[in-house]
């Protein structure tokens, strides 16, 4: 199984921009499925972006596309979630989850698709 750990997170003015990394560790990042999650103050946590184990194919909520960009890099372990034009709609911890696929191509959006989750990250986000 893979260990996740999320990092990059921070204090940041509107109109700024974060990069967050999910490290993977435990077994070989390349054979798994990755995605990004949210959960706001006072909200459940929700989708925000995915990618298969190819990074050719990826799929975003609505209220990120255009600022958010998902990646991975297969030979360093570590999947990214580069933000920009952040709002302050934005701040939550962010998560990064991850499941075991045997196809290149697929990719999940809803969170009991994902089997390993890392801690989170706190985004801050001021007006």
């Amino acid at each position: 199984q893979v260990q996740l750990h999320e990092s990059g997170g921070g204090l940041v003015q509107a109109g700024s921009s974060l990069k967050l990394s999910c490290a993977a560790s435990g077994d070989t990042f390349s054979n798994y499925a990755m995605g990004w999650f949210r959960q706001g103050p006072g909200k459940e946590r929700e989708f925000v972006a995915a990618t298969s184990r190819s990074v050719g194919n990826a799929y975003y909520a609505d209220f990120v596309k255009g600022r958010f960009i998902i990646s991975r890099d297969n030979a360093k372990n570590t999947g990214y979630l580069q933000m920009n034009s952040l709002k302050p709609e934005d701040t939550a911890v962010y998560y990064c989850a991850s499941r075991w696929v045997n196809t290149i191509w697929d990719l999940f959006t809803t969170i009991g698709e994902y089997d390993y989750w890392g801690q989170g990250t706190q985004v801050t986000v001021s007006s």
